[in-house]
């Protein structure tokens, strides 16, 4: 489930915090732990054959987010142990208070946990500082890494959201492998097929017919029988997770960036004219199509909304819609079906993800045990299980992907395949790397909701274009 669309107001002030502490200043980036040696990695030191055994009597200790895919894994914890003789020790924590506890344990360098959660965004958090192992030299070493996990089978672009040189600005895809993809969403279209069938409707191609469709479902829905029904379903709470999902996509498809590079520094773009008027279609298409209360909706009410049959769209990962969809979830389960969204004027279809991604201390002193449990929790065997008896939706492995049995387990939610395999090519980090993401994004959603409230677009965006450029690099 969407679960990371929670404010981060904490993690962010936490992460400004630590950050000012002299610990810090004294671990630059590619600190390890007491195995440390400098330039060099603690897998150089695993040599001989692979073997899945070699630490038998280890305990690994991982702090885990409460999540459908947390389950998955606690779940099938015995066949790890079995396959290695490692013991895993747990701590799962609601998202609320998750980031905080992992945000606090990783600064303070005493490495309880050896593995944890962490979304790819944060690796512009925890990269820079020194607080994540880089996994490339595991990756790459055949006695660290038995040929069966495969690094080919992983979609590209998942991989490639984890790797950074650590410089703000710089692209995704170069640079260590700070985290391993373990599961994603993809932003698209969801919309309840019912009431479509009952007003003649279609689902949108294009922005402006998004727009449109929206209006007219608001308009028309209550005359078909469906009272105080709205059209689309899109976050605005004042969070960075308001801009990341529907908006984020649809911005990319139609070719707009949040910042340029121009000598290595960071230029604020979301006030460009196309940019403008980008935002104020969006804040049209809300407040004329959208939930009366919209400045407070978060990814539940959204998903809520859809499922509830209060809205006809959902424009949000596909994940806030499956749990909608499957039978008995709710009172749309079964009038639900999904479309990969508008394409943008080039036909782009551009999609912003989400990646629950697992990473490794940099300061364990059980790296070579660490890394076979994320080996094992990100290998073939496992995902398949959770994605066949679990909830892991979209699959980060292409054989996944293709699967006979997972694609049985899929069939029966409309468009939802055809849906995925249309954008998971496609589907990428549409932000531009760099530290001050949460803190820039959440004050473009507070533009956003101006925007919305009736402020003219352009002042709006000059203005928040002018305050981060001062703050960004």
């Amino acid at each position: 489930m969407d679960t990371h669309a929670h404010d981060r107001r904490r993690f962010l002030a936490l992460t400004a915090a630590t950050a000012a502490t002299p610990l810090l200043a004294a671990c630059g980036a590619g600190f390890g732990g007491a195995d440390d040696k400098g330039d060099g990695s603690a897998a150089d030191d695993v040599t001989g054959s692979f073997d899945w055994r070699r630490e038998r009597g280890t305990t690994v200790k991982a702090l885990l987010n409460k999540h459908p895919y947390t389950d998955a894994l606690i779940a099938d914890l015995k066949s790890f142990t079995g396959r290695t003789g490692i013991k895993v020790e747990y701590d799962v924590f609601p998202e609320d208070n998750y980031f905080d506890k992992l945000t606090v344990d990783l600064s303070s360098g005493r490495a309880s946990y050896d593995v944890f959660m962490l979304g790819a965004y944060m690796v512009w958090q925890y990269g820079p500082p020194g607080w994540l192992e880089d996994l490339g030299p595991w990756m790459r070493n055949s006695a660290a890494t038995g040929a069966e996990w495969d690094q080919d089978d992983f979609f590209p672009n998942l991989l490639q959201a984890d790797q950074w040189s650590l410089k703000d600005g710089a692209p995704l895809g170069r640079g260590g492998q700070y985290a391993l993809p373990w599961g994603w969403e993809t932003n698209v279209v969801a919309y309840n097929t019912e009431v479509f069938g009952k007003l003649g409707l279609r689902p949108a191609e294009t922005f402006d017919e998004l727009r449109e469709l929206a209006a007219a479902v608001k308009k028309k829905a209550p005359g078909a029988g469906y009272d105080g029904m709205y059209g689309i379903a899109v976050r605005g709470s004042r969070s960075w997770a308001t801009i990341h999902p529907g908006f984020m996509t649809m911005y990319a498809r139609n070719g707009l960036r949040d910042f340029t590079v121009d000598g290595g520094a960071l230029k604020p773009a979301m006030n460009s004219p196309r940019a403008v008027a980008f935002t104020r279609d969006w804040a049209d298409m809300v407040r004329h199509g959208g939930p009366p209360s919209w400045t407070s909706y978060t990814w539940y009410q959204c998903s809520g909304d859809l499922g509830a049959k209060k809205a006809a769209m959902l424009f949000d990962a596909d994940t806030a819609a499956y749990f909608q969809a499957v039978p008995g979830a709710s009172p749309a389960s079964g009038k639900i079906a999904f479309h990969p969204g508008p394409k943008g004027p080039d036909g782009s279809l551009a999609t912003n993800m989400w990646i629950w991604s697992l990473g490794m201390n940099a300061r364990s002193r059980r790296k070579s045990a660490s890394w076979l449990f994320l080996q094992w929790a990100t290998g073939k065997e496992h995902l398949r299980r959770g994605a066949l008896t679990h909830q892991h939706i979209d699959p980060v492995r292409r054989s996944i992907s293709q699967d006979a049995a997972y694609k049985d387990k899929m069939r029966h939610l409309p468009g939802f395949l055809d849906t995925f395999e249309a954008v998971a090519d496609r589907t990428r980090i549409q932000f531009t790397p760099q530290a001050q993401f949460f803190d820039a994004t959440t004050s473009w959603a507070a533009a956003l909701q101006e925007i919305y409230g009736g402020r003219e677009a352009g002042q709006v965006l000059n203005g928040l274009a002018g305050d981060l450029a001062r703050k960004v690099r």
